[in-house]
């Protein structure tokens, strides 16, 4: 399993277009992930309107985690998305 703690950067969070590029990426793999809040429960990072619900904002850290073959890559690329401005 492959895990990552990311500070989201974006200046409207992970909300709209930065929350669908992230799931769109999460959506290509064939693997389980998932993205949290860094103290709350972890959602499905293939859906958009989960995703959402989290309402990340600016400057909060998140946790993705994936699990099986590919994992590194996908939880590395979900990471940079994520932490862009």
């Amino acid at each position: 399993m492959a895990e990552r703690k990311v500070t989201v950067m974006a200046k409207v969070g992970l909300h709209a277009r930065p929350a669908a590029t992230f799931v769109q990426a999460a959506a290509k793999a064939p693997i389980d992930v998932t993205v949290a809040k860094t103290k709350g429960d972890p959602v499905n990072a293939k859906s958009i309107l989960a995703v959402m619900a989290l309402d990340v904002r600016q400057g909060e850290e998140i946790v993705i985690r994936a699990e099986g073959e590919g994992a590194e890559e996908l939880v590395d690329e979900l990471a940079a998305i994520a932490s862009a401005p």
